[in-house]
């Protein structure tokens, strides 16, 4: 490599990375708020409609003091102690339902959020009256992603092309002054082009082979068909059955068990009166009636026969499990949901609203550990927690902060052995 070349290539050479840091900054910034708002917020709260919590759209507004509305977002169960009128009427309105807390934010990153919620546009809604699907809005980001990384690559070939000028203008100077110049080495042969192109590839191919290899074995967004179609949007949502009633040991048991009690309900029910249309995934519509008749088959009943079903030669119906843990995994849903009081929809996802479902959340070890970071236990009328006596003993005696509350944590809720084992 000639002097001429190292002198007229290392700013050119900042010039690049200048260029990937600066693409990678406005990525991130445009970012920063919609992925805080998916990672922290969206289990629980939609913008434009109502989940487990409130809409969140105009909350700005509803919220005059923005300094209660960041306390309130950190620690709200503090702030109920506070007195506050507006945030206790919102806490009895959604039947006392505790939200997380989120010390771990700045303000910065709350800032952000609520920016996000402020700038947010509803998606149009099309022909049938829908709106833009999640799975849209997944591919619409990917295709933003695209569009970032080709605008990256467009600029490096650039800067690479400016390089490449620079060192011809160069020569000409020389040569005009009768100054002999060495000819500029191909492009191919050019040791300061190959090392650069070899550490972006490099890079490139590390960042798509971790992010391969966190991805292995998750399954978010896992919608398989199943045997019969089951609308939880029509019997959890609209006719408000209780998840209990099919997934009978989602309180006792580790596992939330397969539905098996169909035919206590549609001995009588028969035929799909809803005023509602039922759609699948991919927007067809599906006729219920039709699903029914295909639950009787299994157990070969006819609507209006007199003798009893022989539950004994019924045909098992064969349920697609979506949600599944590694076996090296401990989870039980009596802990959870009985003594942690968690609500099916921090890792369901609003499955009220949902007519096939699937797989919400990614079920990663980052998800759960930073819920057990996050989330109150709740030991107020609350058996199973009366062991802890020395944690009671403590509020009681001032030396733990009442209004900071006990997280899992801190009860040994991230030791490894208590998923591990």
């Amino acid at each position: 490599m000639t002097k001429s070349f190292k002198v007229f290539h290392k700013p050119y050479l900042q010039l690049i990375l200048l260029c990937f840091m600066l693409q990678h900054s406005i990525s991130s910034m445009a970012q920063d708020g919609k992925a805080l708002f998916i990672q922290n917020c969206a289990s629980c709260h939609a913008i434009d409609r109502q989940l487990t919590g409130p809409a969140l759209e105009g909350v700005l507004d509803r919220w005059p003091n923005k300094k209660n509305l960041y306390a309130w977002i950190h620690n709200n169960q503090a702030f109920l102690k506070t007195g506050d009128k507006y945030a206790n009427d919102l806490y009895n309105k959604f039947n006392k339902t505790q939200m997380n807390l989120f010390p771990f934010l700045t303000d910065a990153e709350v800032g952000a959020i609520l920016k996000y919620i402020g700038d947010y546009k509803a998606p149009s809604a099309s022909a049938d009256g829908g709106g833009v699907s999640p799975a849209q809005e997944e591919a619409e980001q990917r295709d933003m992603n695209i569009v970032y990384g080709v605008l990256a690559l467009i600029l490096a070939v650039l800067a690479i092309i400016l390089m490449q000028v620079n060192a011809n203008l160069k020569k000409l100077a020389l040569d005009k002054e009768g100054i002999p110049a060495p000819e500029p080495l191909p492009f191919w042969k050019n040791n300061l082009y190959i090392g650069l192109v070899s550490v972006i590839l490099f890079l490139m191919a590390g960042y798509f082979l971790s992010k391969a290899a966190m991805g292995l074995g998750r399954s978010k967004s896992y919608q398989p068909k199943q045997p019969i179609f089951f609308s939880h949007k029509v019997h959890a949502g609209i006719n408000q059955i209780s998840c209990q009633y099919c997934h009978v040991d989602v309180y006792q048991g580790g596992m939330a068990s397969y539905p098996s009690q169909c035919m206590n309900c549609h001995l009588a029910i028969n035929e799909y009166r809803g005023k509602e249309k039922i759609y699948d995934a991919e927007g067809n519509e599906v006729n219920g009636t039709n699903e029914i008749k295909k639950l009787y088959s299994y157990f070969n009943y006819t609507p209006g026969q007199t003798t009893p079903i022989d539950y004994s030669k019924a045909t098992p119906i064969e349920w697609v499990r979506i949600h599944e843990l590694p076996n090296f995994v401990r989870f039980s849903h009596a802990q959870h949901v009985n003594a942690g009081r968690i609500q099916c929809q921090i890792c369901h996802g609003d499955i009220t609203k949902m007519d096939e479902v699937k797989q919400f959340s990614d079920l990663s070890m980052g998800f759960c550990v930073n819920c057990h970071r996050t989330t109150q236990v709740q030991f107020k009328d609350n058996g199973f927690y009366s062991m802890y006596t020395k944690y009671h003993q403590e509020l009681k005696n001032g030396v733990l902060d009442s209004t900071k509350g006990i997280t899992v944590e801190q009860i040994g809720g991230t030791e490894c052995g208590k998923c591990h084992y």
